[in-house]
């Protein structure tokens, strides 16, 4: 590939220039030019000493946000590398909680840019050092800007916690996730003369005079941690931004859609299969849809996963009076007439026909279902399943006579009646069609690879075996796989 120009990423370390290593020192001085992140940086004093020239992007944090703060120098590096070679250095590792140099990956290729990287010493060196911590035991590490945090079974090392605003919008993140007086280690200038590691509660996180670019904070596990679905929610942003992934950034509403009733479906089977660990498993893959919605939507300026998780909860308190309210209900009947009178209250003159609110997407089965029980709550039903009974008679013999006529729109419309019919008969003796013929489904796959085994056992090809035969086999099957 011809390539318009060069960049080569580089680390300044995490303190004085004593850190920075002698390639990247021989990079800068063979560089058309060198440009640094930030010069805010206490290593930059050595720079000049050795006669390194620079200049930085510290114009580029007069932005509104952070975000578009790193959009500004990763086009600035772009502009400047155009027919050149240049030097861009960030603090401590460009391969360590470094925003531009992702952005930069991704925007790179478009630009005819190539990136080069040099090794570099990260300021989590100091942090293991100091700290006495083998991330090999388990750490997770986070940008306080990126607002992704992790669940506190593991330790958390947060980075960049710039000044005091940040500091205490991590403090109303954090305490989402840990107590208030959990303790923490404030993280101040390490590896500098004036370094300094304080315990404190989290609470007295944004009550620090001394917060700069140089501050992180180190947050141990904790056992009293709540449950927290923040870090799938981070994951997805992550995966639809700019640099993630480009089958995730371009989907729709539309195009998940048959992704969320797979999944469904496969819950179902990890229910029927009676095995916790493909349930949670099942259920994970379920939920990673539910927030992937909600991303899409985010994104349109639509809703956010927590409103979808505060309307919930605040509907289930608005339809558990006996619950969360005075009321009270002597039977699961109760229950129910209840839910239904304060749903029919909540939906007001939003739905104008009996029917209304059954979805046409849903499986034909668990439509025909709900429709019938939407015609039975104003009394548009048999009163037992003897009636049914008749009608799967009548609507049988109505086939049969379509089948003699042989005309397939006939045909196709009397065996929907009998579909049809066998859903209100489901309801009558309380199954639920849906669930009741994926388990038939179910069942048959697992008893027809049992024949399949035992045809093969035979060294016999299928069309050697009569149909009685092969009934034989599906018996024993039945038997064995029940």
């Amino acid at each position: 590939m011809n390539y318009k120009g060069e960049i080569t990423i580089v680390g300044l370390g995490p303190g004085s220039a004593g850190s920075i290593t002698a390639e990247t020192l021989g990079a800068m001085t063979k560089a058309d030019e060198v440009l640094l992140r930030t010069a805010i940086h206490p290593g930059v004093d050595g720079l000049a000493a050795r006669g390194i020239k620079f200049t930085s992007c510290d114009h580029c944090y007069g932005a509104a946000d952070f975000e578009s703060v790193y959009a500004a120098v990763v086009a600035c590096c772009l502009e400047k590398a155009a027919g050149r070679h240049i030097v861009y250095a960030v603090p401590g590792s460009p391969m360590v909680a470094e925003r531009t140099v992702v952005l930069l990956r991704a925007a790179a290729p478009a630009a005819g840019i190539k990136l080069n990287f040099l090794p570099a010493v990260s300021f989590l060196d100091s942090v293991f050092t100091e700290l006495g911590i083998d991330p090999v035991d388990g750490l997770t590490i986070v940008d306080a800007l990126s607002g992704t945090l992790r669940h506190g079974s593991l330790p958390l090392l947060v980075t960049q916690v710039h000044d005091q605003k940040i500091a205490s919008d991590l403090k109303l993140s954090l305490s989402e996730i840990y107590p208030d007086e959990h303790e923490v280690l404030y993280l101040y200038h390490l590896g500098l003369p004036e370094q300094e590691i304080k315990k404190i509660p989290l609470f007295e996180l944004d009550r620090q005079k001394n917060t700069d670019h140089l501050t992180s904070l180190y947050v141990p596990p904790c056992t009293d941690s709540r449950m927290n679905v923040q870090p799938l929610v981070d994951t997805m942003a992550t995966l639809r931004s700019p640099g993630g992934c480009p089958w995730d950034a371009e989907q729709t509403h539309d195009s998940l859609r048959r992704y969320m009733v797979e999944e469904v479906y496969e819950v179902i089977e990890a229910i029927e299969n009676n095995d916790p660990e493909e349930l949670r498993g099942e259920l994970g893959d379920l939920l990673l849809q539910v927030v992937f919605h909600a991303r899409i939507a985010e994104e349109n300026g639509l809703f956010t996963m927590q409103e979808i998780v505060d309307d919930i909860v605040e509907k289930l308190y608005r339809r558990h009076p006996h619950v969360f309210g005075g009321i009270e209900v002597g039977s699961s009947a109760e229950v129910l007439k209840n839910w239904e009178a304060i749903k029919k209250e909540e939906y007001g003159g939003k739905r104008k026909t009996v029917l209304a609110g059954v979805s046409p997407g849903l499986p034909s089965l668990m439509r025909a279902f709900k429709l019938q029980g939407k015609a039975a709550k104003v009394g548009f039903d048999w009163p037992d399943a003897s009636g049914v009974w008749e009608k799967i008679e009548e609507e049988t013999a109505e086939l049969k006579e379509a089948l003699t006529g042989g005309q397939p729109k006939e045909i196709d419309h009397e065996l929907g009646d009998i579909l049809f019919t066998l859903a209100n008969l489901a309801r009558h003796i309380g199954c639920e069609p849906e669930t009741a013929l994926t388990a038939a489904c179910n069942r048959f796959v697992k008893r027809f690879e049992l024949v399949e085994k035992y045809v093969a056992s035979s060294d016999k090809e299928w069309q050697a075996f009569s149909l009685p035969e092969l009934e034989e086999f599906w018996q024993k099957a039945k038997k064995s796989a029940g």
